[in-house]
């Protein structure tokens, strides 16, 4: 060991007489540890945040979404097997989107309905994977019966707000519906609840309804026509080539919005909100990095006297700074470690028991404490703490460096 580590490491080791030099170095330390430990846990939690709702969102919602400008969709059979052409598609649907409102036994609630094709939905939005539906009037026509009653997916919210469960009957009201003589009336038909789903996106699941294709277009008039086709692609970050790829392709009418462009200011939302988190308890680190220099500056007074001796003897000025910047950093760094290690262990714990439960009116979804450690971030804290330690020892060692031996030892 080089004398300048072993007088940097006898500096730490404080003496009784100076007990409050050694306080400020514990506390220090504390400092550069706590604010470690809440950066390390809220950008987990705020990684986790995002890739949670990016996962729930996608599960029930399509990668692209191609759509025609102006009239009916009529061709949508013909443009899928464009779609499906394409190189990085790897399952498309048509669908019908329109707002309505369900009426139960219980009351009536507003909805946002969708017709789909459980053949090929379920490839598409995973949480439509189980999604059973059937086209009741081809039944009906085959066996020449009486029409039955067409089934209707509920949301789980959304179920729960209109009071219902399997088996019953509600009533879908569109405001497309016919002139009369006596005014506008809306279309009403009545559907049978057939199953319930749960995408875990509290929004989606208590506004969001599922009926066939078929009985979307006939209630609609829409004829054999769609809204416009929904496209899950192989590589989520590829799914704006590919958009523009389609529609180079198919040419105008036609146009598409992916995901990303689809959730744009919620993730960009998320996305600030972390950088201002982290800036913000960089802070922290901050505070605690003044207690080093603070630390530091008390201790070159305490040791004038033998700053001085040590140039005497012939130390460079370059040795002193090195024996302050060491005693600064051997702080920053116990505080730093410290600070990893009680961060990640909290983020164990919030990983793996339900410490606290979130509120899905509030929060998106109802679920735990999402939490997700990026080694890149982890690396980045790391560092930009042991860079502001460093930093806080520069003017310290600095000053210490710069003593005139004569004068210190004359009035040390």
């Amino acid at each position: 060991m080089s004398f300048e580590y072993f007088i940097g490491t006898r500096y730490l080791r404080a003496k009784q007489k100076q007990a409050f030099v050694s306080l400020i170095t514990i506390l220090s330390i504390a400092g550069v540890m706590v604010g470690v430990m809440a950066l390390i846990v809220v950008i987990a939690v705020m990684n986790g945040f995002d890739a949670d709702l990016k996962a729930r969102i996608l599960g029930g919602q399509s990668h692209i979404v191609l759509m025609r400008h102006g009239s009916a969709f009529k061709q949508y059979r013909l443009v899928m097997e464009e779609v499906l052409k394409t190189p990085g598609v790897e399952a498309a649907t048509p669908y019908i989107i329109t707002q309505g409102m369900l009426r139960s036994k219980s009351g009536a609630v507003g909805a946002v309905v969708r017709g789909i094709d459980p053949q090929t939905a379920g490839q598409v939005m995973k949480t439509l994977a189980q999604v059973t539906l059937t086209d009741v009037s081809a039944k009906s026509n085959s066996e020449k019966s009486a029409p039955e009653v067409p089934g209707i997916i509920l949301g789980k919210e959304l179920a729960r707000n209109l009071g219902v469960i399997e088996g019953e009957m509600i009533h879908l009201i569109s405001p497309r519906g016919m002139l009369s003589p006596i005014g506008h009336i809306p279309a009403m038909k009545q559907f049978k609840v057939t199953g319930f789903f749960q995408s875990g996106m509290y929004e989606y699941d208590q506004t969001f309804a599922f009926i066939h294709l078929k009985d979307a277009q006939r209630m609609l008039r829409m004829a054999d026509s769609a809204t416009g086709i929904d496209i899950r692609v192989t590589d989520i970050y590829r799914a704006r080539d590919i958009a523009e790829k389609l529609i180079a392709k198919l040419g105008f009418p036609y146009w598409a919005r992916d995901w990303m462009q689809m959730n744009k200011n919620l993730f960009r939302a998320l996305k600030m909100e972390r950088w201002v988190m982290a800036i913000i308890l960089i802070l922290i680190v901050l505070v605690a990095a003044f207690n080093i220099a603070s630390s530091l500056i008390m201790l070159v007074m305490s040791k004038t006297r033998d700053i001085a001796i040590l140039k005497a003897m012939g130390a460079t000025t370059k040795s002193i700074r090195k024996i302050f910047v060491f005693g600064g950093m051997v702080i920053g760094l116990v505080g730093t470690v410290l600070g990893l290690c009680l961060g990640l262990v909290l983020c164990t714990l919030l990983k793996h028991y339900d410490i606290y439960e979130l509120t899905g009116d509030i929060y998106y979804f109802t679920t735990t404490l999402p939490v997700k450690i990026e080694i890149f971030w982890v690396i980045g804290i790391v560092a930009a703490a042991l860079v502001i330690c460093f930093l806080a020892t520069l003017y310290p060692a600095h000053q210490a460096a710069k003593l005139d031996p004569v004068e210190a030892i004359r009035y040390g």
